[in-house]
């Protein structure tokens, strides 16, 4: 309570009523895979060509995370993080910068690639110091394929004119060891960079003396596929340096997770479906193996979908098409279908863009087979194009048929919790059980609103209970507050019948 000391008028601000609740985002998808370079640390990406920058492009037909993420992209969606997967015994690539070109020179900076891989032996760096001797440039190239000579840019002899230009060049002007300035080396060079980090050695900093164009050298680990651990990364439990599924812990923003071609990691599947099933914010979008023109559902979890077969798409380097898991669109049509319609909305009936041909036809036959057991078909449609053709999770649960109501429920909970830990550690009575009502009451209202729910009132569609019949006295003196809400989720029209009968024209009709 205030104290009041001497006469005077006094003014003071109380809160009373409803707090709002602000709804989370379900759009925003995890991505885990293999890349051609870049952080293994995971990084929110924007853009397709955002994604390019960091991670690099297109580097084999049998890696498909680069067309999953462009698949994504493409199909609507906005953000996205990725988790760089390569062998947890990787090492990154280096040099280190002298301040001399004489033996046993003092050390200046330690160069290396921003993430672990041979992918860092193909960075070089170039360095070259100002008039005055206070600054200095350092320029960083990166080929993406194997080179067998270094082309110099500042080398214009007849004989360099051949030699492959590089993929990707950073320059960094003027940077300084002066940590006042603000163009410190560390500072400028460590934010802007997409192939390298820079550090000092022990001992004070330096400027490096000129060097020719040098390869780094050292980097390991992506000459052979990655395999379950290497995805799991429960090696590292240090906030800020988790890598893989780990650290997908820490990141409350992520509502859809997806690896591609899952099948072909034995296990993985579990582990997506238990990271789902014990966070309870986020859902799986699971491939069929390829080539699978029968499949079966690979486990009942109410956390995932299910989608058959794999499509076509026309590949950009090549003009040609090639064959990848579809898993990279349909999240993409979940983030479209959020956006323009609702998460309650069932990312069905929905065309999938890029899309030019399907891995095999699915008919309406084969689908009647498929169907039942949650898996999700797509299919061509003609003129009506290449479109998802099922909403239902792998629950055999009736209750969790269908994708639309688990992921609303998961945006329910998730903005409910969010939007009310102001209530903790308040004082509990009947006021904060009243002011707790009122607040979920106006969030589910709007959610009745936008056409989540059923019902023609909001009666009809939800009730929220937070007094003495939901919670005990025993709840109260343990510092519990329990609210009890049920909605009434509105469920896709996953099969439209018409009746038509012959009617005698004048006579009688039936009801």
């Amino acid at each position: 309570m205030p104290e009041y000391l001497s006469p005077g008028v006094y003014v003071e601000e109380i809160e009373i009523g409803a707090k709002p609740i602000e709804g989370v985002s379900t759009s925003t998808a995890g991505f885990m895979g293999e890349t051609e370079r870049g952080p293994t640390l995971p990084t929110l990406i924007t853009s397709w060509l955002e994604y390019q920058r960091v991670y690099g492009g297109y580097f084999g037909s049998d890696k498909y995370l680069p067309y999953a993420v462009e698949g994504f992209f493409r199909n609507g969606g906005q953000r996205c993080y990725i988790a760089r997967i390569i062998k947890k015994t990787a090492l990154k690539a280096s040099l280190t910068l002298m301040t001399g070109v004489v033996a046993n020179a003092p050390e200046a900076i330690i160069v290396e690639a921003i993430g672990e891989g041979a992918w860092g032996k193909k960075i070089a760096v170039k360095t070259k110091n100002s008039a005055d001797g206070k600054t200095f440039k350092l320029s960083v190239f990166y080929w993406k394929q194997p080179l067998a000579a270094l082309y110099d840019p500042d080398d214009n002899r007849r004989e360099d004119r051949d030699k492959p230009r590089p993929d990707v060049v950073e320059v960094f002007s003027n940077i300084s060891v002066d940590k006042t300035s603000p163009d410190y080396y560390e500072t400028t060079v460590n934010s802007r960079s997409n192939l390298i980090q820079i550090k000092k050695p022990s001992g004070d900093a330096a400027i490096p003396s000129d060097s020719t164009i040098t390869l780094l050298e050292g980097g390991t680990g992506d000459e052979t596929a990655p395999g379950l651990d290497d995805y799991k990364r429960t090696d590292i439990t240090t906030p800020g340096q988790k890598k893989g599924l780990t650290s997908f812990e820490d990141i409350n923003g992520i509502s859809i997770v997806y690896v591609p071609n899952t099948s072909g990691i034995q296990g993985l599947y579990d582990e997506l479906v238990s990271h789902c099933e014990n966070l309870k914010d986020r859902f799986a979008i699971v491939d069929v193996a390829k080539g699978t023109s029968n499949p079966t559902s690979p486990g009942d979890t109410k956390y995932a979908a299910f989608y058959c077969p794999w499509i076509n798409i026309v590949d950009p380097e090549t003009g040609s098409t090639i064959l990848v898991p579809p898993g990279g669109h349909i999240a993409g049509i979940y983030a479209r279908s959020d956006v323009e319609r609702g998460v309650h909305k069932a990312p069905a009936n929905e065309k999938v863009r890029g899309a030019d041909s399907l891995e095999f036809p699915i008919s309406k036959g084969k689908q009647d087979t498929l169907n039942p057991q949650g898996i999700n078909c797509i299919r061509a449609f003609g003129s009506r194009g290449i479109r998802v053709w099922g909403a239902r999770t792998l629950s055999t649960d009736s209750l969790w048929k269908y994708i639309n109501v688990r992921r609303l429920f998961l945006y329910l909970e998730e903005s409910i919790e969010n939007g009310t830990q102001w209530v903790v550690f308040e004082p509990n009575n009947e006021k904060l059980w009243a002011r707790v009502k009122q607040t979920i009451t106006q969030f589910l209202t709007t959610v009745w609103k936008d056409g989540a729910l059923m019902g023609k009132t909001p009666e009809e569609a939800f009730f929220v209970k937070c007094d003495r019949t939901t919670m005990t006295q025993d709840e109260i003196d343990n510092g519990k507050l329990v609210v009890l809400i049920g909605v009434a989720p509105v469920k896709p029209a996953e099969f439209v019948i018409f009746r038509i009968a012959q009617w005698q024209g004048g006579s009688a009709a039936t009801e």
